[in-house]
């Protein structure tokens, strides 16, 4: 009966970076509803059909409920079941085996994308293990965006949907699709109804797209081509927040100097973007105060990701929307336990000397290591060897660019341990996989160490099945046999009580209160100036000699050029059912999208003779992938919109063929990546399209 259903606030996770306010209903610890929460901070009401599905990553009878141990070939899929004492001890003997050979950084700890606080975790376990190696995406997704502004004006600039906006400049960021980093569409959409304006820069005509004043149909891979046409327009026509430029910025006249080289009628070649429409929509950023740019993570996906992060932030500054409600601000943390502490970063003071991409010669405060640089280490012992790697909430041979190099690369480990919920591509290569809970089913906080000053309640509602423990409680497990145990906890709670005990709040308290924000400051620079050597926003960066960078943001080529053998551009979207490779084994799910489909131009399908639902091998010059067609106009006819992050369950676990056949990362390559970041190009590249069969 409906009485007898307990209804528990909480917020989604696991389901991408997650923040929308729930309501859970459960009964006989078992969870029989979701609905969104109206007080949600973020989302107000609204959920998307993956957090509806969300219960069903509990029940679903493939789910790992014991720890396994390989007992055949690697990749054979032969295990036996052991006791979770015998899986904590083989992996801390074998960590502690390749540490007495090869030093403890040759073990990595690899991460996706961070889900709670499992992530901070694991940097604490490498911390107090003694490597520096802690292997995530954000290559790719977040450090671009986050590390080069704090190069440029001293802080991760974050669209503020909190205070109204005249303007928002959404650019590679599809908000009604997919979620932002906690980015959710709820609040820009109340603030178009209210009237704020959007421009909108994308490939592909989203929904966002449909409602803007403008759409700026770039090519995929020349963001930064566009955002130095932007700067041309707005410095040529003196459309720039003068005060604020004369007084908080170093380096405008080289600036200006330099974007002369880049106006739209040249830009237009490159972008695919008309002139006029250039111009227009730099206008009506720059007249727009304030005004604030959404940008995505589909700008950091290509070599050139610094040059487009460093324009961006530069064409926030000059027209003075830095830090000011309805702009791009420095959010402010609540009171809680700084990063630096919870991963105990005291003990590993020289940590940056090591880690494997300084020896690439990478950008400054990049703390996670590339995977192409992973794989390197791994293959060609360059700089040093990496024998072992522990993997949790991910899975690299879908998400690394290259996977035939990932395939590579895991195999020539010595010793492999994967931590997910489901059998996976990955999962299948390891010697040792544990089964990990996954949200509902233990206490968590999101959102802590994003930069978006929150941090949210993640309570735990129900038990999970057979013997699966969280990420946390597992880390904690192999912090206590890898490591000093006072640094860890007999209840692995307590890591989440010292994140708030600033706070002054237990966890049980937190989470009846649901979440904590940072108080509303603006306009910081006013008293103590941006934290950057010259303690203005550095247009021209007074550090790029120091650091081998570029003192400007440059257009260099694009990802590829063109080639007559591979005539098309292919890019790629984020699929709104599911999270990377993740959850295509939930029904619900599955049906609304059941295989991968790539986006082709109905022009460019005739003149191959394809027709709509035809299968279609995708070639690039790396290798080969087959998807279905989906005909669509909201696309140039050059480009190639394809699906991302595709395996399939219900086939065989171990066959390569699985993982090849569809997946994304067959068509791209780490042979050329950037060097501030080590970013391979993931999208603009250059690719052929045929008949399947």
């Amino acid at each position: 009966m409906a009485n007898d259903i307990k209804w528990v606030r909480t917020h989604c996770a696991r389901m991408d970076h997650g923040g929308c306010g729930i309501l859970v209903g459960v009964k006989d610890n078992a969870i029989v509803r979701v609905k969104g929460d109206r007080d949600g901070l973020l989302n107000r009401g609204y959920i998307c059909p993956k957090g509806l599905a969300s219960p069903d990553r509990l029940t679903h009878p493939d789910r790992l409920k014991h720890p396994l141990r390989r007992v055949g070939e690697r990749g054979e899929g032969r295990w036996e079941r052991i006791s979770w004492s015998d899986a904590i001890r083989t992996v801390a003997e074998n960590f502690a085996k390749i540490k007495e050979r090869f030093g403890a950084r040759g073990v990595a700890f690899c991460q996706g994308m961070p889900k709670g606080i499992e992530h901070f975790v694991l940097i604490r376990l490498a911390n107090t293990f003694g490597s520096p190696n802690v292997v995530s995406v954000q290559d790719v997704c977040h450090a671009p965006r986050e590390v080069t502004g704090l190069h440029t004006c001293g802080f991760y600039p974050v669209a503020d949907f909190h205070h109204p906006s005249r303007l928002v400049l959404v650019w590679g960021s599809n908000l009604t699709s997919t979620n932002e980093e906690g980015e959710i569409s709820s609040l820009l959409l109340d603030q178009v109804k209210e009237g704020t304006e959007l421009i909108v820069v994308d490939p592909r005509r989203t929904r966002l797209a449909g409602k803007a004043r403008l759409w700026l149909r770039l090519r995929p891979g020349t963001d930064n081509a566009l955002a130095l046409a932007f700067l041309n327009v707005i410095i040529e026509e003196g459309l720039f927040d003068r005060d604020f430029v004369e007084n908080r910025t170093h380096g405008f006249e080289e600036l200006a100097r330099h974007v002369k080289d880049y106006p739209p009628e040249k830009m237009r070649e490159i972008t695919w973007v008309e002139p006029d429409l250039i111009r227009e929509a730099a206008r009506v950023y720059a007249r727009s105060r304030p005004a604030a740019i959404q940008w995505g993570n589909a700008i950091e996906q290509h070599m050139s990701a610094f040059d487009t992060a460093r324009a961006l932030t530069s064409l926030m500054a000059i027209c003075g929307n830095l830090d000011v409600p309805g702009g791009n601000v420095q959010a402010n943390e609540p009171r809680i336990l700084p990063l630096g502490k919870f991963v105990r970063a005291d003990l590993f003071p020289t940590k940056w000397k090591e880690m494997i991409h300084t020896h690439h010669h990478t950008i400054p405060k990049l703390m996670t290591v590339p995977p192409a640089f992973l794989r390197k280490a791994i293959i060609e012992e360059d700089p040093y060897p990496v024998r072992g790697a522990y993997v949790q909430c991910s899975n690299p041979l879908l998400a690394y660019a290259d996977s035939r190099m990932t395939f590579k690369a895991l195999n020539n480990l010595d010793f492999l341990v994967v931590a997910d919920i489901f059998m996976t591509p990955t999962a299948s290569l390891a010697d040792i996989v544990l089964p990990a809970a996954t949200q509902f089913e233990f206490n968590d906080i999101g959102h802590y160490g994003l930069g978006h000053g929150y941090i949210l309640a993640r309570p735990k509602i129900v038990d999970p099945p057979g013997e699966c423990r969280s990420d946390i409680g597992i880390l904690n497990d192999l912090g206590r046999a890898m490591t000093p145990e006072e640094y860890w906890y007999d209840d692995p709670d307590d890591l989440l009580n010292a994140l708030l005990e600033p706070s002054g709040l237990s966890y049980p308290e937190f989470a009846e209160k649901g979440h904590l924000k940072g108080d509303a400051r603006f306009r910081k620079y006013e008293s103590r100036g941006f934290r950057t050597p010259t303690g203005k926003v550095e247009l021209y960066l007074s550090t790029a000699e120091k650091f081998g960078l570029r003192p400007l943001p440059e257009f260099t080529g694009l990802p590829e050029e063109d080639d007559p053998a591979y005539p098309f551009v292919l890019t790629s979207s984020k699929n709104p059912y599911y999270m990377h490779s993740s959850y295509r084994w939930i029904e619900k799910l599955r049906k609304k999208s059941p295989e991968p489909v790539v986006e082709i131009h109905p022009e460019t399908a005739s003149a191959l003779n394809i027709r709509e639902g035809d299968l279609v091998v995708i070639a690039t010059k790396k290798g080969e992938i087959t998807q279905r067609v989906r005909l669509t106009g909201e696309i140039h006819p050059r480009v190639v919109n394809a699906s991302y992050g595709w395996w399939f369950p219900e086939e065989d676990i171990t066959s390569e063929d699985n993982w090849a056949k569809a997946n994304l990362n067959i068509l791209t390559s780490v042979d050329r990546v950037g060097k501030e970041f080590g970013t391979p190009n993931l999208k603009g590249i250059c690719c052929a399209l045929r008949p399947a069969g």
